[in-house]
This record gives C-alpha cells, structure tokens and sequence, in this order.
C-alpha cells in the first residue's frame, strides 16, 4: 500500500515531467492504471494529505490525477471502482472526488441556440477561423459568449486571450455545460487559480468535473464554496470534506 513517503515521490515525479498539464495528466492515468483500485485510493489519499500540508508538488500532481480521472477513465479499468473503495475504506476526500447527474441549474440547449442566433450570422466554420484567429479584442469577446463548444474551443487557442476573458466565459451564467467543460480541458486555461475557482462556483457546471476541480481550491474558496446554496450540493459537501482533512 502507498506510504505518504510513496506519494511524495510519486508527486515529484509528474510534477518534473516536461511537455505542460497533458503530458502530466496521461503519466498520472498510466500510473494509476499500474495500481490495483486500493493502491490508486490510498495513494490518492496521500497526495490530498501532502496538498493540504503545503507541498507544492503534490498540488501539480493533483490535477493530474484528477483530470486522468475525467480524460482517461477508459485507461483505468478499475474507475468506476474508487468511489465504492474510497466508501468502503472510510476516505470520504476520495469519495466526494465522483459525482453524477445534472449541474445545479440547466441552460435548455434550444434556448442557447436561438440565443446564439441573434448573435452570430456567420457559418459555424467561419466563426471557429474567426475565434482563432482574431486581433480584436471586441469581437473576440463577443465570440467568447457563443455557447457553441467548438467556438469557444478556438477562442481558448486565441494568443490574444487574456485570463481576465476567460475567467468571465468560465464565470457567465446562463452557460452550456460544453464551454465550461472546453475550458477545464484546456491545458492552458485550466491551471489557472482564477479560473478553476470560476468553473468551480458556476452552477451550471456538471458536477463530476467540478469535484475533479474543488481539490485543488485554496482553503479561502473551500470556506466559501462549502457555504454557496448556489453550487451543486456535492460540490458543497465536498469542500466541507477538504476542510475538515486540512483541519486535521
């Protein structure tokens, strides 16, 4: 079974590796998928441990995992396992990591649709050139509002993108859920502090990425998230859970 001694090493490991967050992310999903499902739970245990007692790496080696645990569930067989262990095993830090059903409020897709509609006039193909390679910072704000995913995917390759942008497409409400989800799997975008406490506060957001988010919050945003009636109540629940760990 993992030591904290384990994770450490394993934490600056991943957090050594050269080539940005994708390059993290599938070396984690490899390395859990080496584990058997109560090995990968305990060593998931300790990285939340040595995040919560201040060790750098162990944060980069968490969103790590957690986004393995979204992007690459299909490389570890074993995944829809954890949440039953981590119950079984009394790791309710784990546990609270997986989530299912629908975000805390809905934007009706038909709705963004016509929304979007009165907006644009423009082919699709041509506002995805448009979002990718625009040098107005007035019209790639406008297309930053587009609820199309595949828009704001080309708006999130922008060079002229600013964090201050994305956060605000991170934070709008009403949203699709599939611009926010683009956003978490942009590896540019998505280690951002600003723009993970964004995603994780906006109740349109599905759950099962948000509790993939909500770890790697600073303690300031746990005490609020666990108080935001707003937010998916697992998403509540779960920084609830983290506080207590740091608490410990």
């Amino acid at each position: 079974m993992p030591s904290q001694e384990d994770a450490r090493q394993t934490a600056l490991h991943l957090s050594s590796l050269a080539g940005g967050d994708d390059v993290t992310r599938l070396a984690a999903a490899r390395l859990l998928s080496r584990l058997s499902p109560i090995d990968a739970t305990e060593l998931l245990h300790e990285i939340i441990g040595l995040v919560h007692e201040g060790f750098a790496p162990a944060r980069v080696s968490l969103a790590a995992f957690t986004r393995a645990l979204e992007r690459e569930a299909s490389q570890i067989p074993y995944a829809p396992q954890l949440r039953r262990i981590a119950h079984i095993s009394d790791l309710p830090e784990i546990e609270t990591l997986f989530a299912e059903g629908p975000a805390a409020q809905e934007y009706d897709e038909d709705a963004a649709k016509r929304a979007d509609s009165k907006l644009f006039t423009q082919s699709l193909g041509h506002l995805k050139t448009q979002a990718r390679l625009t040098r107005n910072p007035d019209q790639l704000a406008r297309l930053a509002a587009a609820s199309n995913a595949e828009v704001v995917r080309n708006v999130l390759i922008n060079p002229r993108l600013t964090e201050d942008l994305v956060v605000r497409i991170a934070a709008r409400r009403p949203a699709r859920p599939e611009p926010l989800v683009e956003i978490w799997r942009s590896q540019r975008w998505s280690t951002r502090p600003a723009v993970r406490r964004a995603l994780a506060f906006n109740p349109y957001l599905p759950p099962e990425v948000g509790t993939k988010i909500v770890p790697l919050l600073s303690l300031a945003d746990l005490k609020e998230l666990s108080r935001d009636n707003a937010v998916h109540h697992a998403l509540r629940e779960q920084a609830k859970v983290l506080l207590q760990v740091s608490a410990t």
